[in-house]
């Protein structure tokens, strides 16, 4: 039997794991990139209705109209997956309060999570 080889840690200055704080930097990286997908994605959304509304003919949608919505809609929900769930790996456990915070739409919400896009 040999003896359990243990993984050396880098240490720098002040005694600092310098790999975990490399990990953490990508972390945060990574939410940061994230969050900017999500608040676009959401502001296209948003945009978007708010161009609708400015038409005036709020009761007579297109089917193109509500093709295009239904495809800003799944985008943000699934921008909202991936959020959440990099939130989750850096720790940040309490979802909802971000959610009202970014004002995330509730159908945006139920849309939440991966749906394969059809083949072209």
């Amino acid at each position: 039997m040999r003896p359990p080889r243990i993984t050396p840690t880098f240490t720098g200055p002040g005694n600092v794991d310098l790999l975990n704080y490399e990990i953490v930097q990508e972390k945060a990286a990574t939410l940061s990139r994230i969050g900017k997908r999500l608040q676009a994605a959401l502001d296209a959304l948003a945009a978007f209705d708010a161009a609708r509304r400015d038409a005036g003919d709020a009761g007579r949608t297109g089917d193109a109209d509500e093709g295009r919505r239904d495809e800003l809609v799944a985008a943000a929900g699934e921008a909202l997956w991936y959020y959440v769930i990099q939130r989750e790996v850096c720790g940040l456990r309490d979802s909802e309060a971000i959610m009202r915070q970014l004002g995330v739409p509730r159908e945006v919400r139920l849309r939440m999570g991966y749906t394969p896009r059809p083949q072209r």
